[in-house]
């Protein structure tokens, strides 16, 4: 075909589908698995601290480094296998062994992992796990064995894949400090197929732990969250009332809103992360595809019974949160409305003030105005007469008599004068 350009990402699309393969185990073997987080800003933190404490186990070994920036590895160290994961928020290390110890779930298992080595770790242990793998052709056995290395109160036991495989399981932390997991694969069944539910087991586990840090966030806040409520409620009380101050509980209000919302962004995190972690759970769980083992409870019963109210409290929480946050929205939408009405009403009275003074200014003006007439026409007469004065002679009238006739007509003149002004003003 003619050269084309390919996209800069298209292999690495490409690619992104493949990475992380599942682990090839055989049976008789048994896995650790280890789950490490920072303590805070796990999302944010240094991802080449993380490849450093990998390339100091794979040191340790003569073991290959993985490529730079890479997010997986698989490589062999001494007589086992490790596979390492990069997570979001944690990394994960699975290291494959073949044969089961001659104590079921010994903790010499967990050794591959030297002590310094763990105590130099860049983050906190989430969880770990030993997991052993078996030969079973029957079910004969398996339930003996599962009442023994399990606690029976929480044992969660069940046929996969099409009985395939049986794993069991009581998700409670051993005397050594880790997870059991136990798997009894029939001797058909290949090492890729017994690989990936070990992995489906290690990732239910794991996302199962860190879900759970959702849930312990939820309890952190739930004496905030009540102050919250107390507040609020005590705020929309002050607004009922009519001697309440508007500006300044508005100003109350905005002040909870703001803690709120940044509660809020807080937690928007965690919870978002809570509830992907949740799914994941689920996921993996039913890709398992569990038929019931003796009338046991299978993995995905005991998420019910156990994992999923932890899960509700979260989404409660959260659900709490936001209707605080839209419940304040709305008190400040309606105080703000009550503070433009009165503002309004304020308004009003400084208007109609206002047009009473200039209804005052008004009458003041045109008495001004008719004062004006009376002094100009004053002064006009006296010029009229000081004018017609010679006339006072000839025609015989007296001073007196020609000041009223010249009167009313110089204050009609004045009048009408003044009066087109006013006119031509307006």
């Amino acid at each position: 075909m003619p050269p084309i350009e390919d996209h800069p990402l298209r292999y690495a699309m490409a690619n992104e589908l493949h990475a992380r393969p599942f682990p090839a185990v055989d049976a008789p073997s048994r896995a650790a698995y280890l789950a490490i987080k920072p303590a805070s800003n796990a999302a944010g933190r240094d991802r080449a601290a993380d490849r450093a404490h990998l390339i100091d186990l794979l040191d340790r070994f003569g073991a290959q480094h993985p490529q730079p920036d890479a997010t997986h590895y698989f490589g062999k160290i001494g007589k086992h296998h490790v596979k390492w994961e990069s997570h979001t928020e944690f990394v994960t290390y699975t290291i494959f062994g073949e044969g089961v110890a001659d104590r079921p779930f010994d903790a010499a298992t967990f050794g591959v992992f030297p002590d310094d080595w763990l105590a130099a770790a860049p983050g906190a242990r989430v969880t770990s796990a030993l997991i052993r793998i078996e030969v079973a052709d029957g079910d004969e056995g398996i339930i003996e064995k599962a009442r023994s290395w399990f606690v029976p109160e929480s044992l969660a036991i069940s046929r996969v894949v099409g009985d395939d495989l049986v794993v069991a399981g009581d998700f409670r932390i051993d005397p050594a400090g880790h997870m059991r997991f136990a798997v009894f694969a029939r001797p058909h069944v290949g090492n890729r197929r017994i690989g990936r539910v070990v992995q489906r087991l290690c990732e239910i586990e794991t996302y199962k732990a860190m879900s759970m840090l959702g849930l312990y966030r939820a309890r952190e806040m739930g004496a905030k969250l009540a102050q919250f409520d107390t507040r609020l409620t005590s705020l929309l009380d002050d607004m009922r009332g009519s001697d309440a101050d508007p500006a300044k509980v508005l100003q109350s209000l905005l002040e909870v809103s703001a803690e709120i919302e940044n509660t809020i962004a807080q937690s928007s995190f965690r919870f978002g992360a809570t509830g992907a972690y949740e799914t994941i759970v689920n996921q993996r769980i039913n890709v398992l595809r569990e038929e019931r083992f003796t009338g046991r409870q299978t993995f995905g019963e005991f998420m019910m019974r156990r994992f999923d109210p932890a899960m509700r409290t979260v989404k409660s929480t959260q659900e709490r949160l936001q209707a605080m946050s839209e419940r304040a929205l709305r008190a400040g939408d309606l105080l703000r409305t009550r503070v433009d009405v009165e503002r309004s009403a304020q308004n009003q009275e400084l208007l109609t003030s206002m047009d009473k003074r200039a209804d005052l200014q008004l009458r003041l003006q045109r008495t001004v105005e008719g004062l004006s007439v009376v002094a100009i026409s004053y002064y006009a007469v006296n010029l009229v007469l000081y004018v017609a004065g010679p006339l006072e002679k000839y025609f015989g009238v007296g001073k007196v008599t020609m000041a009223a006739i010249a009167t009313p007509v110089v204050l009609g003149l004045v009048w009408l004068m003044v009066n087109r002004i006013r006119k031509h003003m307006e």
